[in-house]
């Protein structure tokens, strides 16, 4: 899980030793198991979380606990198995996540003091358990880099409380940052889009429109100053510009609704559907808020909005993968880390 580069400890030029430096990529987090038992131990630290779910109220536990946690861990499941890696007995999120980890530590290879590894904010391998794991191997320094190309209260800032939770109980505390959003940055555009022009130019159709879609939220957690929608708008219209695409070529999307709560719009599934039903017959849908794929990339968007679409009159449509481990995907973790550890490397 963890790569060292290389045993022992690096040295300054005077010849001093010198700690080492950790890096821990985190995702949003998975199941260890695609079964209703592991569903619901993944869904019940994931929704009992106040950044994702903010009002923890008495009606809202006796939802989750009484409702919730007892209907949607055997649906999800059943969604789960649809994509679960068989060979390695886990998600594609834990598999793509482990690849971006250790292809960063070969691109990095020649800072001879640096520790790379990664973790969910969810589920395992917990951040706690890999922070502990850096501590032991030496480091002093850590950088945390959360992978969500855009901010919100939910995804970034979650990660951030959990690495100050861990640390606050630490009499001997490493240096923390943390990298920032990149949703506006040229490298993580171009990748987005030499990735979309890559797999189009193997389709044997012409996509008459593209979708970007994100992940949605409430809008009250918009309302109340969450500056992810406005992040979206800003990658979506740089990708625009980038690609010579306009707003009706390329359209915003929000996805994954939750609960009965009004979340961000214009969304994914509506919008597919009126677009099968308005004559579009060809369609394909990046998902550029995620940089590995998922639950929600590989069975929402590839599955179950291809149903329906077709269902309503379309004929051709295509899931464009996230960047992944793929080298423009790689060339954006690396540069970003690269840049977020000067003074340290």
């Amino acid at each position: 899980m963890t790569v060292v580069i290389p045993i022992g400890k690096a040295k300054t030029a005077a010849g001093a030793p010198r700690e080492r430096v950790g890096v821990l990529l985190v995702n949003l987090g998975t199941p260890d198991t695609a079964d209703a038992r592991g569903l619901r131990v993944y869904l019940k630290e994931f929704l009992s979380d106040p950044r994702v779910i903010e009002k923890q109220g008495l009606v809202w536990k006796l939802a989750l606990n009484g409702v919730i946690l007892n209907t949607r861990p055997r649906r999800k499941a059943r969604d789960y198995l649809k994509i679960w890696n068989t060979e390695k007995n886990e998600s594609p999120l834990k598999t793509i996540t482990r690849a971006q980890s250790d292809k960063l530590a070969a691109a990095i290879a020649d800072h001879d003091h640096v520790v790379v590894d990664w973790a969910m904010r969810y589920g395992n391998p917990s951040m706690r358990s890999r922070i502990a794991a850096l501590m032991a191997q030496g480091c002093d320094r850590l950088l945390v880099v959360p992978l969500y190309p855009q901010y919100s209260a939910a995804t970034t800032a979650t990660v951030c409380d959990e690495a100050f939770r861990v640390l606050g109980e630490m009499r001997a505390q490493p240096t923390l940052r943390v990298t920032p959003p990149y949703y506006d940055d040229p490298d993580y555009v171009d990748a987005l889009a030499v990735s979309i022009e890559t797999h189009l130019a193997s389709l044997s159709f012409t996509p008459e429109i593209i979708m970007a879609s994100f992940h949605g939220m409430p809008q009250s957690y918009v309302d109340k100053g969450d500056p992810y929608q406005a992040q979206c708008v800003a990658t979506t219209e740089a990708l625009r510009k980038r690609m010579g695409l306009d707003a009706k070529k390329l359209m915003l999307t929000f996805q994954s609704r939750f609960g009965f709560d009004q979340w961000l719009q214009p969304y994914t599934d509506k919008t597919v559907e009126k677009l099968a039903k308005d004559g579009v017959k060809r369609i394909a849908i990046v998902t550029p808020g995620f940089s590995a794929d998922c639950l929600e990339t590989l069975e929402e968007i590839a599955q179950e909005n291809a149903e329906i679409f077709r269902h309503n009159g379309g004929e051709e449509f295509s899931a464009i993968p996230c960047l992944n481990d793929s080298d423009p995907g790689m060339d954006v973790i690396r540069k970003m880390v690269l840049r977020e550890l000067q003074g340290w490397i």
